[in-house]
């Protein structure tokens, strides 16, 4: 079937009306089919409305009509265990994931980024190296643009952050240089394991054209080598001849080697995000930058000019000498481990929230080690409380919320320390989103400013 052809006539049934499920609506209305939108919750207002516009049907709450159709194409997150999913594949229904829907349509060269944390950043720092040299970059998938707004646009590059979620679906699209930054167990409530969480990540591997380079982490190798995959070009912390590429620090600097030649990145030094994390994640963007063609010296000014993304280690104001930090993104262990043992300050962190199945032993034993005092509340309070216990660890306060959690910690907060809000929960138990939750810290933290 011709790719101009793909979706002229069909009828396409659209399962979810989030961001990307949405997009994926009025991406195949403007190809020509027939949309129906299935969605067990509640549309808003503005949805129905776009719907409306677009010649676009829809119901909240699935029934049969949603499997009348020639192919069911799924926005982000839609499980493959979801009872439509699996009625329309005993109907031989076409299924089709959000990326492969998409792909036949994007324009230019495909740079995709995965990981458990760290990926948002490395995306949106690579995006904004590559314009800083003249490219004409979007940056889509996962954060910001939703896939199916930005088909049919010609760039020079698009940097794609995808989750585990739309790798698992995605089987054909041609993917030039991938980034995995880092895996650490998370969405286990939907992937079921721990290994098929990494196969998911690790169908990046299949989409890359022939010669495409692949970044991760060289710590992880046991982990690679188990599912045999490896690297072509790892990260690590130190060099190693037993690496033919590698990207590497040694003391301040960075440098990419391949083979015998070393390549001067950048010193670590210029970089204006927090944290050792971060550090990693520059790496990543300055190798990735430099495999796409570009020159390190042309990429300095962009790497210093860039900004931390909003509720990722976001300093959001210093009150009495007390740094108060928004990391509202850490919504697994670890995502917050990697904060408190990253962040160099003294540190009052505040947990909780809605579960993801995880189990809590490793971020007690880092708060055990990288904090001063924790303050936990949510959902999972009484879980966390308990791992907390089990490591020894007794200087925590439960709290009811965020306010009660922000007062508390002021209360405990000395000059020179930082209070830090890294969750390692997701908001679903009292907000729509992490976002919802970092902004409420943030007007919370600037209360106590304009009390000052």
């Amino acid at each position: 079937m011709a790719v101009l052809e793909r979706f002229a006539g069909k009828r396409i049934t659209v399962l979810g009306a989030g961001v990307s499920g949405v997009s994926l609506a009025c991406f195949a209305r403007r190809k020509g089919a027939q949309v129906f939108v299935t969605e067990q919750k509640t549309l808003s207002e503005s949805t129905k409305a776009l719907f409306f516009r677009e010649g676009i049907s829809w119901e909240e709450g699935h029934s049969e009509r949603a499997c009348a159709c020639d192919e069911l194409l799924l926005s982000s997150g839609v499980s493959p265990k979801a009872p439509l999913v699996e009625h329309a594949l005993s109907l031989n229904i076409r299924v089709t994931g959000e990326l492969d829907a998409v792909a036949p349509f994007l324009r230019g060269r495909l740079v995709a980024i995965t990981g458990s944390n760290g990926k948002s950043t490395t995306v949106s720092l690579l995006g904004h190296l590559l314009r800083g040299v003249g490219r004409n970059v979007v940056v889509a998938g996962n954060i910001g643009l939703p896939l199916g707004d930005i088909a049919d646009v010609e760039y020079d590059d698009v940097v794609m952050e995808l989750s585990s979620f739309q790798l698992h679906w995605t089987k054909n699209i041609a993917v030039h240089l991938g980034i995995i930054t880092n895996l650490d167990p998370d969405h286990l409530d939907w992937h079921g394991s721990f290994e098929k969480y990494v196969q998911a990540k690790f169908r990046l591997f299949d989409l890359l054209t022939d010669g495409g380079a692949l970044i991760g982490q060289e710590r992880e190798r046991v982990l690679y080598r188990t599912h045999e995959r490896m690297p072509t070009v790892p990260f690590a912390w130190e060099d190693s001849k037993e690496l033919e590429r590698v990207v590497f620090f040694e003391k301040e600097s960075c440098f990419l080697r391949q083979g015998d030649e070393r390549m001067f990145l950048f010193d670590r030094r210029i970089v204006p995000i927090p944290g050792k994390h971060n550090a990693e994640n520059a790496a990543m963007a300055m190798a990735a930058a430099v495999l796409l063609g570009e020159c390190p010296e042309c990429l300095t000014e962009g790497l210093k000019t860039f900004r931390s993304l909003p509720h990722r280690c976001e300093i959001i104001a210093t009150i009495d000498g007390v740094e108060y930090v928004d990391d509202s993104k850490g919504t697994n262990v670890a995502a917050t481990v990697t904060a408190l043992t990253s962040l160099e300050k003294p540190k009052i962190v505040i947990l909780g929230g809605q579960g993801k199945g995880e189990s809590y032993g490793g971020l007690a034993e880092a708060v055990r080690d990288h904090a001063e005092r924790a303050v936990v509340m949510g959902s999972e309070r009484e879980h966390i409380c308990r791992a907390l216990d089990e490591v020894g660890y007794d200087k925590y306060e439960r709290a009811a919320d965020m306010e009660a959690a922000l007062m508390i910690s002021r209360s405990l907060a000395r000059p020179g320390m930082m209070v830090l809000l890294s969750p390692a929960c997701t908001s679903w138990d009292a907000y729509s989103n992490y976002k919802e939750r970092g902004e409420h810290f943030r007007r919370i933290v600037q209360g106590f400013q304009a009390r000052t």
